[in-house]
């Protein structure tokens, strides 16, 4: 069988209120973090909300390939990431994408020895520093390094469901995301350093 036989197979036959209620129920409860995962990715609010608009758009109309009590909210993040690459990454003053080969070559081997000596951004650093200065530093980082910090330090998806959404290696997640929260601990030293914080005694994240 082929893989398009295989996709076609997996298509949901869904009435037309079978489409709403479902959209409803599974869809629209996450608009406010895909809003602000769309702001994170533009830097711009009307750029946002027609992308926000551009992914239920879509999502409705490919509602028949969403299966029913899955995780509804990585699946609408997918289609974001997906229609923000495709159709405004190109129109947005973004600074060309990074090397990624050059950094993960690089960073793989250092994250297999560091991985208990990563930044974990969901303990103090965005719980004690949250507000205008740690949003400059993010939307400062390239827009790649950015989307890693903010699906799993922000919405909390696992590796593999970041994979998914992202369509990449779990190991490219998770050096992506090992070099982002560096990145990010050096644009919030200055900062950190002005409210007392040893920023020579980061916080260590957890076995992950």
């Amino acid at each position: 069988m082929s893989e398009q036989e295989e996709q076609v197979q997996t298509l949901q036959v869904y009435s037309d209120n079978e489409k709403y209620r479902i959209f409803d129920k599974e869809f629209m409860p996450h608009i406010d973090s895909m809003y602000n995962f769309a702001f994170r990715l533009t830097n711009d609010e009307d750029d946002a909300n027609d992308l926000v608009q551009d992914t239920y758009l879509k999502a409705f109309r490919f509602i028949s390939s969403f299966e029913e009590g899955t995780n509804a909210k990585a699946w609408l993040f997918r289609i974001l990431k997906n229609s923000f690459i495709n159709d405004f990454r190109k129109k947005s003053k973004e600074p060309s994408k990074v090397d990624y080969q050059d950094v993960e070559t690089t960073y793989n081997s250092e994250e297999d020895a560091e991985t208990n000596q990563t930044v974990d951004l969901r303990a103090e650093s965005v719980q004690d520093l949250i507000g205008d200065e740690i949003a400059t530093a993010l939307n400062s980082l390239p827009v790649d390094f950015r989307t890693v910090i903010i699906l799993c330090d922000v919405e909390g998806f696992t590796y593999e469901e970041m994979a998914k959404i992202l369509d990449i290696p779990i190991g490219t997640v998770r050096s992506r995301l090992h070099r982002a929260r560096m990145l990010l601990k050096d644009k919030l030293k200055k900062y950190a350093k002005s409210l007392g914080y040893d920023t020579e005694n980061a916080i260590v994240a957890e076995n992950i």
